[in-house]
Formats: structure tokens, sequence, C-alpha cells
């Protein structure tokens, strides 16, 4: 008989509300998934029953804060809490407890929002895969960098969990899972407290199992009003990007048919172009992410050489390379494209585009490859997966849409209707 953890944190807040739910019974339901499931997936770094429990029973004796009252949410693993570890999936910071929340796990707390435990993240967030493993196949890489976020959310651990994205570590782990990744506008939710990768491209990410979820978590984060999404038929530019060859064939296949399904259902879609400025903008997130990075890690190359990965060492030795005047200079383009993309948006509601190359790679040595999130990253544009398509093998691929700097919700709006389209 299937549990409350099924539910999306959208039906579990209104079964709350009315009365029909408690949050005890949620986590009981979310932690008996965990112990049926984690020695498979791995999708946890900390992880303690009793506290979860002792969290639940206090919010169900509480008036309701907000519609993430009880909610429980999986916090990657490189973004403090003041009650659990924070390790940075680093062997540097065994049992690291910071006294603090970051910023954007406080929010959520005071939102009543129950925080589960810490999941499961790469390296540092950068390259080095760790423990995780695709809950469709655990012979695949689930993505990184927010690894045991995506896969914990898709096998039904907990209906929400925060990610962060420096090139494509929300959007594409959760396109590898199968579970709705939203890379917010960069800064509407606030960073302090998160370990820095890059202080110009790092956003905190949100991911469920429906845009209604992600939506209701991004109001409450960011004090907007808990409007219901409305979807009405959108404007959408269908772009095939620079890196369009690099997707598999069966990936542009599903796209073009996205675009065309979208069309015969009503919505107002035209395939568009960039400006030839476009065409560099992922070297420029290439160059700032390097230049920032490099100096983020400063300490711990100084003082633990011996304890980073040599897939991270190799990283960091090569991001030597980017002096400051290739630093400045990238800054300048991404400026520049994000005015013109601002101009782009008047005739278009959001842009179409791939979630990732294909399905998850049949690997655990790598967590694939961001190709087709990074341009969006150094743009600073909200981004959301949709899991609406199977590859070829079975395994999910996702549709991705780009909004406006700003325009989450209306962007998330115009995904609802998306995705009831293409279901």
């Amino acid at each position: 008989m299937s549990g409350s953890n099924e539910y999306t944190a959208t039906e579990a807040s209104r079964l709350m509300a009315a009365g029909k739910l408690t949050a005890v019974q949620l986590a009981e339901d979310c932690l008996a998934r965990v112990a049926e499931r984690e020695r498979d997936v791995q999708a946890w770094a900390y992880i303690d029953a009793g506290h979860v429990l002792d969290q639940a029973r206090k919010l169900d004796g509480e008036t309701r804060r907000s519609a993430l009252h009880g909610m429980p949410v999986g916090v990657k693993d490189i973004i403090d809490t003041f009650d659990m570890p924070t390790e940075y999936g680093s062997p540097i910071y065994p049992g690291h407890r910071p006294r603090w929340d970051a910023a954007c796990v406080a929010a959520l707390r005071n939102a009543g929002a129950l925080i589960m435990g810490k999941t499961v993240t790469t390296e540092f967030a950068v390259r080095h895969p760790n423990k995780t493993r695709n809950p469709h196949n655990l012979s695949h890489t689930p993505g990184g960098s927010s690894s045991g976020s995506a896969a914990g959310v898709a096998d039904r651990m907990m209906p929400l969990a925060l990610g962060t994205q420096t090139g494509g570590s929300v959007v594409r782990p959760s396109a590898y899972c199968g579970v709705v990744g939203l890379k917010p506008s960069y800064g509407i939710i606030n960073r302090a407290g998160v370990k820095p990768n890059s202080e110009s491209l790092d956003t905190v990410g949100l991911m469920a199992r429906s845009v209604q979820d992600v939506a209701m978590m991004l109001a409450v984060m960011t004090a907007q009003p808990p409007e219901e999404l409305k979807p009405a038929r959108p404007r959408i530019g269908f772009y095939r990007t620079p890196q369009w060859p690099r997707a598999d064939d069966a990936t542009r296949t599903l796209i073009e048919e996205a675009a065309s399904r979208a069309a015969k259902a009503g919505a107002v879609v035209r395939e568009i172009a960039l400006p030839a400025a476009f065409d560099g903008i992922e070297a420029a997130h290439g160059a700032i992410n390097d230049y920032d990075m490099n100096r983020a890690l400063t300490y711990e190359r100084a003082h633990h050489p011996e304890k980073i990965s040599a897939t991270l060492m190799a990283k960091i030795v090569q991001s030597d390379a980017c002096t400051f005047e290739q630093y400045v200079a990238a800054q300048r383009h991404a400026a520049k494209c994000r005015a013109l993309l601002a101009d782009a948006f008047s005739d278009v509601d959001v842009l179409l585009v791939p979630s990732a190359p294909g399905e998850a790679p049949a690997t655990l040595s790598t967590t694939g490859e961001s190709t087709f999130n990074r341009i969006w990253t150094a743009l600073h544009v909200p981004a959301v997966t949709l899991p609406v398509f199977k590859g070829p093998t079975g395994l999910p691929i996702g549709v991705q849409l780009i909004g406006p700097f700003g325009g989450d919700l209306k962007m998330l709006a115009c995904a609802e209707w998306v995705y009831r389209v293409l279901l």
C-alpha cells in the first residue's frame, strides 16, 4: 500500500491544512521509504530518524505557518545547517558542525518546513562524483552536483529538496532523475551560508515532483504572494542554441516534438535565433567559473591538497590559467548578453531548449555534461526542467524552459501549461 510519501508537496500541504494528514505521518512514510531504498540509491549524507520525528511532532503542535508547514525538505550538503553536519562532499570536513543555518534553510524553518537531512553533493559541488545512484537505473549517474537531492525526490524519499547550480547542478540531475528542477533568477534566494564555488554564478535551486510544488516553495522563500498558478497559452520561442549539435538524436527529436505539440495545443510557437554574441556565452561562463572557483578553494588547496580528489585538483590547476583580464572580459560579455536577452523576451514568454544532451549516462564515474545549462546560469535567468519524456532506454529526458530575469513565477505558470500538454 502506498504511503503519504507518494504525495506531491502541494497535495500533502492541502491534506495537512484540512486536518487529514499530520507532519508525523508524512515524516514516518518518508523515513520508511529511506529505510527501504537508501542502501541502493544512497541519496543521504546525513539523516537522523529520531531528529526528523522530533521536528515533526513539534510542528504538529504549532499553528500552521505557511503552505510549507510540515513538508520534509532535503538540503544539499554544501548548505549550512546548525543541527546537522555540513561536510561539503569532502574528506576535509568530516563531522563539521556550523553554528548557524544558511539563509535559505532559515527561511524554510521559519515557514514551518521540516529539514529532513543532508543530501549527497559532489565534492564542493564541482565534478568529482559521490556515492548517489540514479533511482531509475542504479548503474547510471543521477547527475550532479545536486545528486542526492534529485535522486531522493525522484525516489519518493521526500517531496522537496534544495540544490545549487553554478553550471547545471540543479537542472541536469533533475532531468536525469525525472523531477522538476528550478534554477531561479540569480540572487533571489539568498546564498549566505552556502559554500561558495562562484559568487558570480552560484544559485540556490529547488527540486520537487510538480511545477506547483516548486512555485509554492519559491513563493514562500522569496515572500511573494502564494498565488495558485494560472496556466495560460504561452508565447514560446523554440531556440536550438549553439549547443544543439551536442544533443543526441533522440533528444533533438523530442524537443522538436515538444514544440510541435505545444503549437497544436494553442501556444504561439516560433523558432528564434539570438545574436551572434550568444555563441561566446558558454566560454564566458567557463572563464568566470574558473576564476571564481580557483579562489573559492584557496584554503583547501593550500592546507589539505592531499584530501582533494584528482578530478577536482586537475580542474583547479587548469583554472590557474584564467587571468584577471580574461575574467573581466567574460563578465562584460555576459552582461552584454543579458541585455540582449531581455530584448528577446519582448516577443516571447519563455524559451524552449533541451535540459541535457540525452538520458543519464550509463556510468557512475561522471555526472554528465552541463552543456545546455551553463549559458542560462551565466545569463542569470530562471530555468526549469520538466520530466515529460522517456529516452531510448526508458530513462527520463527533460524539457527546459527559460524565462526573463525576475519572471520566475510567470515562467512557472507557462511551465505548468506546457507540462499538462506534454504529459
